[in-house]
């Protein structure tokens, strides 16, 4: 897993791990179905873009998860980064006594 600072190293298209605290998700209705994430980790944030048919396949982790892995592939336009998630998995086992405080809109 990479940290978020050092996301901004990384070409588009690169593959990468990261994993972090859920700060919020958002699945608007003008996005096609698209739910984005915000991870957190000691080093900064980075954004997930979640496909309904990723979202699909990984609903749990998507909606219930404090501390979540993502895989996927880096996008970039300019400054802005985003990683394009195709793997999600629930990390609060790590952390058994983190309470989540995501902020989650529709």
């Amino acid at each position: 897993s990479v940290r978020m600072r050092d996301q901004r190293a990384f070409p588009s298209k690169r593959k990468v791990t990261v994993a972090g605290l859920v700060l919020c998700r958002q699945r608007p209705s003008t996005a096609s179905g698209v739910t984005f994430i915000t991870l957190e980790d000691e080093t900064g944030i980075v954004n997930l873009i979640v496909w309904r048919d990723v979202f699909e396949r990984y609903r749990k982790p998507v909606r219930l998860s404090t501390i979540l892995l993502a895989r996927g592939v880096v996008e970039r336009a300019g400054e802005v980064i985003h990683v394009h998630a195709h793997h999600l998995e629930q990390f609060d086992h790590h952390m058994p006594s983190l309470i989540s405080m995501s902020r989650d809109f529709q």
